[in-house]
């Protein structure tokens, strides 16, 4: 027979009483101390009564407060997480491809280790998170004077953020080599013929944003070329279409396309095709994007991966080693993007510098990375 639960007065069905340490001792007819011996471990028992007060628990479904006894050791294993980029827009960021996976691999790298991930809305401010009992906090992407940032470093939070903090005690950054991601992308667009190389790129203030940006027009500078950027004032797939689509219309129309902002590379793909323009015959394109689905589009799309994993991975690594040795020391590590070189950005040029930049996609399956202090 099945037993009705318990409902409130609201008919809601009442809660059901959290199985304590003194009901076990009840039920084993055994004291508070001989249980909490048997069940930890401790305690000079025989085998009968710790297997005793074991079984009992485990009938019982008796669990131990994690929580009561973390905080009673000084520490909740709690890690709070914020994304900076776009605070004041609406949307989430989980509807990105990149940060929903940095955010799932954070989490899973996290628990890994024994903490746990609190989500902060980017707008928080030191009111709504002073009374939570965070560890460390993480910042992905802050935006340029990130009042984030300050609020955590002046609490004393441990905080695990980009390069922008690089130096600062009780500070850890992870960054990717945005030098060398854009230097790969761009000489491989040029070996491949392409002399008019476009770039659409979000209009945000982060440090990945500026610096590549700034890292283009330097290179564009070298080449002799007239940079071309056209910026996506809001997230999602349908801004970042109408700014390739921007892009792709100027007079002198691109003949290559970067895109930095993440959008879905089918619908790039068709917002080219929109306009009469053949991928890879009339354009070259790559897109930073970790969307899966760029590896079955036609023609499937060259991606430049901002390896959220390995991101991930590194920022959990140098927070909880900073944690457990209670070191203020900051450190830093530098990950490789990996660019992955499909159809979308193959027109001939110099095969044998693409062959080794595909092989190099196909194959560099681990992270790279290199520790900075």
């Amino acid at each position: 027979m099945t037993e009705t639960p318990r409902r409130s007065g609201h008919g809601v069905p009442a809660a059901v009483p959290r199985v304590r340490l003194v009901d076990v001792a009840r039920e084993a007819g055994l004291s508070k101390t001989t249980v909490s011996a048997a069940l930890n471990g401790t305690g000079r028992l025989s085998p009968a009564v710790r297997e005793r007060a074991r079984e009992t628990a485990r009938r019982l479904g008796y669990r131990p407060n994690a929580t009561a006894r973390l905080l009673r050791a000084g520490h909740a294993r709690l890690i709070g997480y914020a994304v900076g980029e776009y605070p004041t827009t609406p949307g989430s960021y989980m509807d990105s491809p990149y940060f929903a996976q940095l955010t799932s691999a954070i989490a899973t790298a996290a628990l890994h280790h024994g903490y746990a991930l609190v989500l902060l809305p980017t707008s928080s401010s030191p009111s709504e998170w002073a009374d939570l009992p965070l560890d460390a906090a993480i910042v992905a992407d802050p935006l340029e004077d990130d009042s984030l940032i300050e609020d955590f470093v002046a609490a004393r939070i441990p905080l695990s953020t980009d390069r922008s903090v690089e130096g600062r005690p009780g500070t850890h950054w992870v960054d990717i080599d945005i030098d060398a991601a854009m230097r790969e992308v761009l000489d491989h667009l040029h070996a491949q013929g392409a002399q008019r190389i476009a770039v659409v790129a979000p209009d945000t203030p982060t440090r990945f944003n500026t610096e590549a940006l700034d890292l283009y027009r330097s290179w564009c500078a070298r080449q002799g070329a007239t940079p071309r950027i056209t910026l996506s004032v809001r997230p999602g797939n349908g801004p970042a279409v109408e700014a390739v689509e921007r892009a792709l219309s100027a007079p002198d129309r691109p003949d290559a396309l970067l895109v930095l902002t993440e959008a879905n590379p089918p619908l790039v793909l068709d917002a080219a095709r929109r306009l009469g323009l053949s991928v890879p015959g009339d354009l070259l394109l790559v897109c930073a994007s970790e969307d899966s689905s760029a590896a079955h589009a036609d023609p499937p799309v060259t991606t430049l991966s901002l390896q959220p994993e390995c991101v991930a991975a590194a920022g959990i690594e140098q927070l909880v080693a900073a944690l457990e040795s209670g070191s203020q020391e900051p450190t830093g590590t530098l990950v490789q993007a990996k660019l992955e070189i499909r159809a979308s950005s193959e027109r001939g040029g110099d095969s044998t510098a693409a062959a080794a930049l595909r092989r190099r996609g196909r194959h560099e399956e681990e992270c790279t990375s290199t520790p900075l202090t």
